[in-house]
């Protein structure tokens, strides 16, 4: 049974309109058919990240430099609104559990460990807990993780949680579940481990273990402590970061009821506009000014911005000056000296965005 969801039959309704799934869907809720219901879930998911964007410009166009993770609040920024916004991990997971909750499916939220990337690949140790991942079981007691709000190499669709079972993520992209211990782990009993989220370009390629959780929950006071980090800390990339990726979708070729699948992506990394359709990255738009940033964010990605956001960078660290102080120098301004800037290329490790 599912928990109580703080969003109403009226707000659900807006949302599966608000991300364009079919009038066939848009009455859907939890059938205790698994088949079914993992068909829903799958087109829920490919509509949920096409629509919303993995966005962190909430600490950057913003006066107070933070974000809000209240569902009621993250519902107000993307349907409400409707000026194209989404939200980082913690704010699309939170809001992202509640529509699953309020659709009848007994979902909740397990928190995550990430390995940073340098020079684009997941390498070195695992970080404390930084992210969050929803996990549902179906009435046929098969397990899955829904994860809308990690970005790059993310997964487009629920993985179910069994060891080493490959599947299509986007392109000649596959990716996987590996049940094991991480290697900082000291208790390893069977229980213990972990599953490890595991992507690679091709099937000549080499697997990247990129994250790990359990099927431990996470509450309430558990998100505000892991938003406070990731979004305030000045180690987390978030902070001297612009991060954007956006799914791009359509209609799998075939399909009998329209179903829809992810064929791309649109990235925004600081001043980079990027597009992958399935192969390689390409930039497509580099932006020096924040008068040509804010442009590009409606043109590639439909996004508006108020005029308090907009003045809300002006002076902090990711404000595009034109003059190529921006990136690396992220994170000077109101903050003060960065951790990035004073541990210089060390900064690399910190990016955990797309590629």
């Amino acid at each position: 049974m599912a928990a109580p969801s703080v969003f109403s039959e009226d707000q659900i309704s807006a949302f599966v309109k608000h991300i364009g799934l079919p009038p066939s869907l848009q009455q859907y809720r939890y059938s205790g058919d698994a088949f079914k219901d993992i068909h829903y879930l799958d087109q829920l998911h490919t509509h949920m990240i096409s629509a919303v964007p993995y966005e962190n410009l909430w600490l950057h166009y913003s006066h107070t430099h933070t974000n809000n993770i209240k569902p009621q609040d993250t519902y107000t920024s993307i349907v409400t609104n409707g000026r194209g916004r989404g939200g980082y991990c913690f704010q699309v997971s939170i809001f992202f559990n509640h529509m699953l909750r309020g659709l009848g499916f007994p979902a909740y939220l397990a928190p995550v460990r990430i390995r940073h990337r340098l020079d684009g690949v997941p390498q070195g140790d695992y970080s404390g807990w930084v992210h969050l991942v929803n996990l549902t079981t179906l009435s046929d007691g098969t397990k899955w993780a829904l994860d809308v709000g990690f970005g790059g190499d993310g997964p487009t669709a629920p993985i179910q949680l069994i060891h080493d079972r490959k599947q299509t993520n986007m392109g000649s992209q596959e990716i996987r579940l590996w049940h094991d211990w991480i290697p900082a782990q000291l208790h390893r009993t069977e229980e213990t481990k972990l599953w490890v989220y595991q992507y690679r370009n091709g099937p000549e390629q080499v697997w990247n273990s990129f994250y790990a959780f359990s099927e431990a929950e996470a509450i309430e006071a558990d998100f505000h402590n892991l938003n406070w980090y990731t979004g305030s800390h000045p180690e987390s990339f978030q902070t001297f970061t612009c991060i954007i990726v956006y799914f791009l979708r359509r209609v799998k070729e075939g399909a009998e009821k329209g179903d829809q699948e992810i064929y791309g992506k649109r990235m925004l990394v600081n001043g980079a506009v990027k597009e992958n359709l399935g192969g390689k990255t390409k930039v497509v738009e580099d932006c020096k000014t924040e008068e040509q940033r804010i442009q590009a964010l409606q043109k590639w990605f439909g996004m508006s911005f108020t005029e308090e956001e907009k003045a809300g960078i002006r002076g902090w660290g990711t404000e595009l000056r034109g003059d190529g102080s921006e990136g690396v120098m992220a994170g000077l301004g109101k903050r003060g000296e960065s951790w990035a800037v004073r541990r210089g290329k060390e900064w690399r490790w910190t990016w955990n965005g797309p590629v």
